[in-house]
């Protein structure tokens, strides 16, 4: 399953799986120990994009980029392409978990407050009987501690490493890193570990069947507001592209 179905939303490459398919891609790829930097991207991901060509070439370099976010559905099936459903990261994330025992993954933590990643991995440990978390390390750091992190991350013999520090650190940090790092699937999961943590609130799933999962958050987070203004520009960035047929 090395071959898998791409579209382009604003010149990033974006790969329309359904979870399942998403799941099975990425198990079988570390099976065959390729390395893999997966970026879930929402619109924020791919506007950022826009504007920082270093992220953009990221975004494009990354062996897979599933779409996260009703913008980036929306946006993909606006251009033509069919998009089966939105992969949020955090359902990757449980997924992924859950299929680790079955295949002896080893899966490490990085990221988030102290404390935090621990908590996300009694949670799972209880969610994923037999799921092997071989190792915890919070977000806070300076540059010059990320060779002990990374150290310790390939002393683990971990084959996934999550990074929760948030777009772009994260997927910079992993950037900066990859040649350094051992395990084969690496994966951005912004503030995943804080919701399974229970340390913050993820929408109702009426609201995130409805593709309203946006509008939760800016009730809760009402700081997001400057970041969810790079939306409206998004939409109109994807009709210019649709209409103008590049």
């Amino acid at each position: 399953m090395n071959n898998i179905p791409t579209m382009e939303i604003l010149g990033i490459p974006v790969h329309p799986l359904a979870m399942s398919e998403a799941v099975a891609y990425l198990v079988d790829r570390v099976e065959q120990k390729l390395v893999t930097n997966v970026v879930t991207a929402n619109a924020e991901i791919i506007m950022l994009g826009q504007r920082d060509p270093a992220y953009k070439a990221i975004l494009q370099n990354a062996q897979c980029v599933l779409p996260d976010g009703a913008g980036t559905v929306w946006a993909g099936r606006t251009l033509g392409f069919t998009v089966p459903e939105r992969v949020a990261g955090f359902d990757l994330f449980l997924e992924l978990i859950k299929a680790a025992p079955a295949h002896k993954f080893k899966v490490y933590f990085f990221g988030s407050a102290p404390g935090i990643a621990e908590l996300a991995k009694s949670k799972c440990e209880k969610m994923s009987p037999g799921v092997q978390i071989v190792g915890c390390r919070n977000g806070y750091f300076k540059p010059d501690d990320s060779s002990q992190i990374i150290a310790d991350i390939n002393a683990s013999g971990a084959d996934i490493l999550f990074v929760a520090l948030g777009a772009p650190k994260q997927e910079y940090w992993l950037r900066d890193h990859s040649k350094e790092l051992k395990p084969y699937l690496r994966i951005g999961l912004g503030g995943s570990f804080d919701v399974l943590a229970g340390k913050a609130v993820r929408a109702p799933k009426w609201m995130q069947d409805a593709s309203l999962e946006w509008l939760f958050r800016l009730y809760k987070e009402p700081s997001r507001l400057g970041r969810m203004l790079v939306l409206p520009e998004f939409v109109i960035k994807v009709l210019t592209a649709k209409y103008s047929g590049k």
